[in-house]
């Protein structure tokens, strides 16, 4: 399934009338008595009328405003006719206020409304969402600002909430059914006959390398913009939010992913970007032009606007099917220009988790001998012929690409391997023999570089050479040409609050079948798993994410901070939620220090939905059960 339909099909023209802009404020809330009201409702996207689930009659919900040392009491009852739920993400709350059914609470039933109650520890940007179903996907999340009890030392004059999003006319339920049956049901951007003469994809032999492996390198982002109309606090890129500015002022920047699925990368041309902030925790400032931000992390971003000029706010989507759009500007009504859509990444063999020093075309920039494709644009009809036939017969799959050169590699052992199908079944295990499914000297089923991973059919590869990436930029922004932000940038302001080297150290792998739409942690999906993960209170902990898949992964966990383990020592970065890129690994310190159960899981909502979540439990000391 080549699918040649280009962008602007499904994607806004820009050339077409757009709002004068919209420069208006979030809705707020605030105080020590918070009411807020679940229903559905309509809201107009881009002109469009759509389904929402809105908290308080506004998609995204109102914002909450908070001050360090207060206590507050938020009072939610329920309008839907489903239960539904709050969970304050980043919030650091008793057990049985984190908001997550089956876990910490029983959930709000319809009618029904719940009072959480809680001391506030923290100050900083962080965002609430539904952890019910999928309700999330719907409009179900807003944004949280609690101002520090002293003085903040991040200096500002003017400040913007940006909460990013992905809305669909489809409901949740009816994406993850498509998903389930095609997980490549979005992905328009595949290769394509046209894209191997043209030289825009893959050079022929890679592809065929790569479609006898069954791995689609376009394979970035599960849903896309193809269904997806990307916002900025609920409007579309047509509708033109507008943040105002004087020239010469300091303005701060609370940029929020609260999308369901989207991974954004955002840059506003013109300007550079101070990052301060990262999950409402205070880092050195450091500077950069462009920052990735993965669902459910959050930024805080100073920008130094001089001119009387408008400029775009960008968060292009990481597979560049679509972008989120704002401007930033003295005025109403005033537009910068907004970039076309930049060329959409391809994984690489890094991706896959094969690292290997030296190998040809590890990255796209290998690709620069050769930048026009022209060795690939002479290729025969009938060769191309032969590649179109050989995609056709390996099915919706097998749509191969990435920028790797795997020339000298012996293939021979995968001809013929089915993951869809499970050919060659072991009856001990129900799982395929793949053990000559190799690389060189490299297995991708090698289980003994996992040996807790579960082997069943929800586990398609392991990497046999997975790396920390902690440093690497994330996908699609390697060969941008300007300054990108990696998580070794992040250096904290304050010294850590616990700098104990770790006790134990836990090995956890994020593993999946990207032909099947199954996700799970360590080969078991939660419904599996009947026991927690355990802790001890006052335990620290190191722990390795390990990414066997070709999928970025942004991973959270409730009711806790962690240290990114990234050279800096007492000053690590603390964050609740790390994206862990494709084939690689993310290590961090974390010290059990809240007693009860909570939610770890992956942060992409069908993910998490289709089983990538597991329960941490934190037991007293001395508790001997």
């Amino acid at each position: 399934m080549g699918g040649g339909i280009a962008l602007a099909s499904f994607f806004p023209a820009w050339a077409k009338p757009v709002s004068s802009g919209i420069a208006a404020p979030l809705p707020t809330v605030s105080g020590e008595d918070i009411k807020l009201t679940i229903a559905r409702q309509s809201v107009m996207i881009d002109g469009k009328t759509f389904r929402a689930i809105g908290v308080n009659g506004t998609v995204p919900a109102p914002l909450i405003r908070l001050r360090e040392g207060q206590r507050v009491r938020l009072h939610v009852h329920n309008q839907l006719n489903e239960d539904s739920s709050i969970h304050w993400h980043g919030l650091l709350v008793p057990p049985q206020y984190d908001g997550v059914p089956g876990v910490s609470f029983p959930g709000i039933r319809p009618g029904g409304t719940y009072l959480y109650e809680f001391d506030v520890k923290q100050n900083g940007t962080y965002w609430y969402h539904s952890h019910s179903g999928l309700q999330e996907q719907e409009g179900h999340y807003g944004p949280i600002v609690i101002d520090p009890a002293g003085t903040d030392p991040v200096q500002y004059d003017r400040e913007h909430v940006i909460v990013l999003a992905d809305h669909s006319p489809l409901s949740p339920a009816a994406i993850f059914r498509r998903l389930k049956a095609n997980p490549g049901h979005f992905n328009f951007q595949r290769q394509t006959l046209s894209g191997l003469l043209g030289g825009r994809d893959q050079p022929l032999k890679e592809r065929l390398d790569w479609g006898k492996m069954r791995m689609d390198p376009a394979d970035i982002s599960d849903v896309t913009g193809s269904t997806y109309t990307f916002l900025v606090n609920g409007y579309g890129p047509e509708d033109n939010w507008t943040a105002l500015f004087k020239p010469g002022e300091r303005v701060r920047l609370r940029v929020i992913n609260a999308s369901a699925m989207t991974t954004f990368n955002v840059r506003i041309p013109g300007l550079s970007l101070q990052i301060v902030q990262a999950d409402g925790q205070n880092v050195m400032p450091v500077d950069v032009d462009e920052f990735q931000i993965g669902v459910a992390e959050t930024y805080d971003v100073i920008v130094r606007p001089t001119a009387d000029l408008a400029y775009t706010f960008v968060g292009e989507s990481v597979d560049r099917s679509g972008m989120a759009r704002a401007t930033l500007a003295p005025r109403p009504g005033m537009r910068a220009a907004v970039p076309a859509l930049r060329k959409r990444p391809l994984a690489t063999m890094k991706d896959m988790g094969m690292d290997m020093p030296g190998m040809g075309g590890m990255d796209m920039k290998d690709r620069e001998g050769d930048p026009t494709g022209e060795q690939n644009a002479s290729a025969s009809l009938a060769t191309a012929a032969a590649v179109a036939g050989s995609a056709m017969a390996m099915g919706s799959a097998s749509e191969p690409s990435a920028a790797a050169d795997m020339s000298g590699m012996d293939h021979s052992s995968m001809a013929g391997m089915d993951h869809g199908g499970m050919a060659g079944m072991d009856g001990a295990s129900g799982m395929a023999d793949h053990s000559g499914h190799q690389m060189g000297s490299m297995n991708m089923r090698d289980f003994g570089n996992a040996p807790q991973v579960k082997r069943d059919p929800g586990v398609q590869t392991i990497s046999p050479m997975p790396v920390d990436r902690m440093g690497d930029r994330g996908q699609g922004l390697q060969d941008v040409g300007h300054r990108v932000l990696v998580y070794t940038d992040l250096i904290a302001l304050e010294r850590n609050p616990d700098v104990r080297a770790p006790s134990r150290s836990l090995d956890i792998h994020l593993t999946g079948n990207m032909e099947r739409f199954m996700w799970s942690f360590d080969g078991r999906k939660m419904s599996d798993v009947h026991e927690p993960i355990p802790f001890t209170e006052g335990e620290r902990v190191r722990v390795n994410l390990i990414n066997d898949s070709m999928m970025a992964h942004p991973i959270h966990i409730h009711g806790h901070f962690f240290e990114l383990v990234t050279g800096h020592g007492d000053r690590a970065p603390r964050k609740h939620t790390v994206i862990v890129q494709p084939g690689g690994i993310a290590t961090w310190d974390f010290t059990a220090d809240a007693v009860g159960d909570w939610a770890f899981h992956c942060h992409l909502l069908y993910h998490m939905h289709a089983g990538m979540m597991r329960v941490v439990s934190v037991r007293p000391k001395g508790d001997a059960a």
